[in-house]
C-alpha cells in the first residue's frame, strides 16, 4: 500500500527536535517557524511536556472518555483559569475541524435554524459544512447537507446585516486571526458590530481560535482584542502540543444534556495530559507575554524589508506578502538557511513559530531572510 499523495513535502526527514530547532537524519539543525501549522506552542519535547505525558502513559496511557476521567475536569478548570472564560464550558474532542462541526451542531440545536455566515473559502478546517459550500457539483452530491454556507466579505458589515436581517441564519464563525487565508486581522469594530448584530437576531457567534489561540496572538485568543464573548470558541492546534486534542468552549447560554454532543476520543487521559501541560508552561514561562514581545520585534523590523509589499498578523501569527512567488525564497530558507516557514497561496509566507521563540533567534531570520532576498 502507498500513501494517499495530497500534501507538498520537504526533502527532510526530522529525527531530533528540541525548543524551536529540529535536527534531520543528516545532522543538520533547522529553525523551526512554522511549528507544524501551528501546533507546537510551548516547543518541541519541553521537558514538563514530556514528564507530564510520560507519566500518565505509566498510570492508564490512553483509554478514552467512556468513564470518569477527573483530568477532563482539571483540564476545563486550568483553561478556564489561564483564558479568564472561568464560566464557560468545556467540550472535548480531537480536531479543530471537529470542534467547528459540534460548534455548528449545538448553534443548530440552539436556535433551530440552519444557515451559516462565514468570512473565507479557507474554511474552518476541513468540515464536513465545507464541504457542502464549495462549487463542485459532484462533491455537493454526496456530503452533509445540514449547513448552507454563505462567504461573506471579510470587514463588510452592511454585507452581515443584509444576510442576518433574512431571519434564518443560525451562526456567524470567524477567525480570531484568518491563517489558512493569509494571516488577515479582522478589523476590531467590525467584530464588535459583528458581535452586536449577531445579538440583535438571535445568531450564534462564533468564535475559530484554532490557529489563532492559544497565545499566538500574544493574548490567549486574539478576539479579546475586540473586547467581545463570543458564544462558543473553537480551539485545537497549539492545545496540545502536537497531540491530537481539539475544545469547543461554550457560554452560560447554552445548556447541556446527555447525547447533545459526542465524540469517541475526545478527552483522553493522554489528551488532557498534553493539554494540562500546555497551559502549565504557557502560565509559567509567560509565553503570552514573550509571543507579544518578539512578535512585535519581528513585525517591526520586517516592515523595513523593501521587497515584502504587506506584513500582517499580531504576536507570533505573522504574515509575509510579496508581489512574486514564495516558493524559491522558502526553499533557499530551507535548502541554505536551515529555516523552516510556512505558506499561503502563491505569495505569502506564514510564520508560526513555537511561542518560545526567542528575540535572538529572531534576528538569525531577519537577518538569513535579508540575504536570500538579495539572490531570488
Amino acid at each position: 500500500m502507498q500513501l494517499f499523495d495530497v500534501y507538498p513535502l520537504m526533502n527532510v526527514t526530522p529525527v531530533k527536535a528540541e525548543g524551536c530547532l529540529v535536527w534531520d537524519n543528516a545532522g543538520n539543525e533547522y529553525l523551526d517557524l512554522y511549528g507544524g501549522h501551528a501546533v507546537i506552542s510551548i516547543g518541541h519535547s519541553h521537558p514538563h511536556y514530556v514528564k507530564r505525558m510520560t507519566d500518565q502513559l505509566n498510570k492508564i496511557g490512553f483509554y478514552s472518555n467512556s468513564v470518569q476521567n477527573p483530568m477532563q475536569e482539571e483540564l476545563a478548570l486550568k483553561l478556564g483559569q489561564v483564558s479568564g472564560l472561568v464560566d464557560y464550558s468545556l467540550f472535548l474532542c480531537n480536531s479543530g475541524a471537529e470542534a467547528n462541526e459540534n460548534a455548528l451542531k449545538l448553534a443548530s440545536f440552539h436556535n433551530g435554524r440552519k444557515r451559516v455566515v462565514a468570512f473565507s473559502k479557507a474554511f474552518h478546517g476541513r468540515t464536513s459544512a465545507a464541504v457542502a459550500a464549495t462549487d463542485n457539483p459532484k462533491i455537493q452530491a454526496g456530503v452533509n447537507k445540514g449547513h448552507e454556507v454563505v462567504f461573506l466579505p471579510l470587514n463588510d458589515i452592511e454585507a452581515v446585516k443584509s444576510e442576518l436581517a433574512k431571519g434564518d441564519v443560525c451562526a456567524v464563525i470567524i477567525e480570531g486571526i484568518q491563517g489558512i487565508a493569509g494571516i488577515v486581522v479582522p478589523n476590531t469594530d467590525f467584530l464588535k458590530a459583528l458581535e452586536t448584530l449577531c445579538r440583535a437576531h438571535g445568531v450564534v457567534l462564533i468564535l475559530d481560535e484554532i490557529q489563532s489561540g492559544y497565545g499566538r496572538s500574544g493574548s490567549f485568543f486574539a478576539f479579546e482584542e475586540a473586547g467581545i464573548l463570543p458564544d462558543l470558541i473553537t480551539t485545537a492546534k497549539g492545545m496540545g502540543n502536537g497531540f491530537p486534542i481539539g475544545g469547543l468552549l461554550i457560554s452560560p447560554a447554552f445548556e447541556a444534556s446527555h447525547g447533545l454532543l459526542g465524540t469517541t476520543f475526545g478527552g483522553n487521559y493522554l489528551a488532557c495530559a498534553a493539554g494540562l501541560a500546555v497551559l502549565e508552561v504557557i502560565e509559567n514561562e509567560k509565553l503570552l507575554e514573550n509571543a507579544q514581545k518578539v512578535g512585535d520585534y519581528l513585525i517591526s523590523e520586517l516592515k523595513n524589508f523593501d521587497k515584502i509589499r504587506e506584513v500582517r498578523g499580531r504576536g507570533l501569527m505573522i504574515g509575509l506578502e510579496f508581489d512574486q512567488s514564495v516558493a524559491p525564497i522558502r526553499k533557499t530558507l530551507v535548502d541554505e538557511k536551515r529555516i523552516f516557514t510556512g505558506v499561503s497561496s502563491t505569495n505569502i509566507i506564514r510564520l508560526l513559530p513555537p511561542l518560545t521563540l526567542t528575540q535572538n533567534m529572531a534576528q538569525h531570520f531577519l537577518e538569513s531572510l535579508n540575504d536570500v532576498l538579495k539572490k531570488v
